[in-house]
């Protein structure tokens, strides 16, 4: 089960998003959709952890809050490593955006970003001179428009 946190531009879907950010729910092993021209970047953030395998070269992902990145067109399985984890989802359309995604473990973070508090899942969007102070773990999403502006 996937849960949507944030996406962009404005009126784009599924489809034809430029940038998206979500949660998933990761109950069981098995093959990963592919998204042709789009960057991803993948992390647990809860659960023990998983084996991808990415085109062919297995990655173990057993840490939280390390992100990983890979190529969305990519054959990409999954291995569970003892059981159901909930990842973080960064995605972005190759050529047009730029990710930047980093885990905090508390304090001020300054705008622009979207920041995505791990307990609880709570998200806050920061325009550009915005400071919020996070209390606990947390994402930190910086994306960049290939063309100069800065998104979340």
């Amino acid at each position: 089960m996937t849960r949507e946190v944030a996406s962009g531009p404005d009126g784009t879907g599924l489809d034809d998003f430029g940038w998206r950010v979500s949660l998933a729910d990761v109950a069981a092993s098995g093959p990963f959709s592919a998204f042709p021209g789009i960057d991803r970047v993948i992390t647990v953030v809860d659960g023990p952890g998983m084996a991808l395998t990415v085109d062919g070269v297995r990655t173990v992902i057993s840490e939280r809050y390390q992100p990983f990145a890979f190529p969305g067109e990519a054959v990409t399985g999954c291995e569970l490593l003892g059981g159901p984890l909930v990842d973080f989802n960064v995605m972005t359309r190759r050529g047009q955006y730029e990710p930047a995604v980093e885990f905090v473990p508390g304090g001020p973070v300054a705008g622009p970003a979207l920041i995505v508090v791990m307990d609880g899942y709570d998200a806050v969007l920061l325009d550009q001179g915005e400071e919020f102070t996070v209390d606990g773990a947390a994402a930190v999403v910086r994306i960049t428009a290939l063309a100069g502006d800065t998104q979340p």
